[in-house]
């Protein structure tokens, strides 16, 4: 019952007291003055009647000695009156004469426990002594089921009182509190402190009708300085519109109907004569009895105009800090291409080369692994000068390096070591391997390098390489450079347009040959 009244209104609990109260007067007005009828004695005196008439009516079959009217007549009473169960004639010595119904099963003597008015036995006499007894069975005066029970003309006129009372209190009172002033609810004194708050609040009551308006409130919009009470909060239009809800329930009642708070609800609210929007961000608290029962919500409007105006200034200032940041950004890459590339070809120029192989020398040097070197040249460059010119031998210098790094790795490191001179470095190849790779570019170069300058038709472009490994016994860089550098000068002794591998039988004449 505990639990059950939780969940009553405050209308509801009124009206089941009042209740309470009239079925009591009642049920003290039944006891003295006997308002209800007694069920009980009622079917007493009728089955008294009852017992004494068949009775009598079996004394005279029995001194006739007419049996088999006597059976027809127990038989006939047993279907006329619904309330029996049974009937039997029985002598003094406990023989049963005859019966009507299962009357040996259900007969319970009133001598041996059984109920008075549910077993009645009515004697039979011959000559002033007892011949014997018309016994009666009948069903329980008492209800024997709920429904029995309900139907019970005492308990039946309670109940129905209840239910009817039930409903009279209930509407009378739901509708008589509607109009008690809110005023008496709420104190002047709560209404003057929650006008102190800079937060514009507003408390509803759990059909969402306004009980209470603070002043911040009321200076949200020129409609909202009314007399809102007991207004419902839907029906203001100008805060309504604010809210990007949808379809969705108010926020107000999502929160009395989860009991939980809803949180940062962003919204504007358009003022009449202002350029701008006021920006609010809108929180719902419903307010919990001691029952556990939402009865109300509060609803919490915060002013973040200036706050939001801050940061859209700040978010433009961020947007400009990062467009700086990109542009500085920019200008730092194109100084880093310009520090480390070299501005004809794109190539890594020697400083930026050093930077990249010294670490990868070492890290192979201390795993044991293979890197290779490559020094290539163009074939004859100065001609290219003195025939058509400086401006189409920078086009040859390009066109070199552009298929050059086509046929390469990006693992590969190519850089421009002066002039018409490239160095290569290939980590992870063998010198075989570092021989077929630049074989293949040495090719290309011949095919098609001369052919990819269409300023001047007719070019042959070709070139000699040098290649050497760390395996060859170099121990730094330059030392590797400087192997690679004499197979270069040996391929250019013995024909150009090739690739030489370094060992001491192929490259044992003097580099300063290759001047020659």
């Amino acid at each position: 019952m505990a639990f059950s009244l939780r969940k009553l209104s405050p209308v509801g609990r009124i009206a089941l007291g009042l209740v309470s109260q009239m079925v009591t007067i009642v049920l003290l007005l039944a006891i003295l003055f006997g308002v209800i009828p007694d069920q009980i004695e009622s079917a007493r005196k009728v089955r008294a009647v009852l017992s004494e008439s068949l009775a009598q009516q079996t004394a005279s079959l029995l001194q006739s000695g007419d049996m088999a009217r006597l059976e027809a007549t127990l038989r006939g009473a047993l279907e006329r009156y619904d309330d029996l169960r049974s009937l039997a004639v029985r002598e003094a010595n406990g023989n049963i004469i005859t019966e009507a119904g299962p009357h040996r099963q259900l007969w319970q003597s009133p001598d041996n426990g059984g109920a008075h008015l549910d077993n009645i036995a009515v004697p039979i006499t011959a000559d002033k002594l007892v011949w014997g007894n018309v016994e009666f069975g009948f069903h329980s005066a008492y209800p024997e089921s709920l429904s029995g029970w309900l139907t019970y003309p005492p308990i039946a006129t309670v109940l129905l009182i209840a239910f009817l009372g039930m409903i009279t209190f209930y509407l009378y009172l739901r509708r008589a509190l509607e109009y008690l002033d809110p005023l008496s609810v709420i104190p002047e004194r709560v209404r003057t402190a929650y006008d102190t708050f800079k937060e514009a609040i507003l408390v509803v009551d759990p059909k969402g009708r306004v009980v209470l308006a603070n002043t911040a409130f009321r200076n949200l919009h020129p409609a909202a300085d009314a007399n809102l009470t007991g207004k419902p909060a839907s029906s203001l239009g100008w805060l309504i519109a604010g809210m990007p809800m949808g379809d969705a329930p108010h926020p107000w009642l999502q929160a009395m109907e989860s009991k939980a708070t809803i949180n940062d609800i962003a919204m504007k609210i358009e003022v009449p004569g202002q350029n701008h929007a006021t920006e609010v961000v809108l929180n719902c608290t419903p307010i919990i009895d001691g029952y556990g029962q939402s009865r109300g919500s509060m609803v919490i409007l915060s002013d973040v105009t200036a706050l939001q105006r801050s940061n859209r200034e700040l978010q433009r200032a961020l947007n400009e800090l990062a467009e700086s940041k990109r542009e500085i950004e920019e200008k730092n890459l194109e100084l880093e291409t310009l520090a480390t590339r070299d501005p004809m070809t794109g190539c890594l120029n020697r400083r930026a080369m050093y930077a990249l192989v010294e670490p990868l020398f070492a890290t192979i040097v201390e795993r044991g692994t293979d890197i290779c070197c490559v020094m290539g040249d163009i074939d004859h460059f100065k001609k290219f000068n003195d025939t058509y010119g400086h401006a189409i031998g920078d086009l040859v210098i390009k066109a070199f390096a552009s298929t050059i790094g086509s046929g390469l790795r990006d693992a590969d490191i190519l850089c421009r070591f002066g002039g018409e001179e490239f160095c290569i470095f290939l980590p992870s190849v063998t010198s075989e391997q570092a021989w077929q790779i630049i074989e293949r570019v040495r090719n290309a170069v011949e095919m098609e390098a001369g052919r990819s300058i269409r300023d001047q038709e007719g070019l042959r472009i070709t070139a000699s390489f040098g290649v050497a490994s760390i395996k060859d016994g170099a121990a730094k860089p330059d030392a590797l450079i400087e192997l690679a550098d004499q197979a270069l000068y040996h391929a250019k002794r013995t024909g150009r347009n090739r690739v030489c591998v370094w060992s001491p039988e192929v490259c044992e004449e003097e580099p300063a040959a290759a001047a020659q």
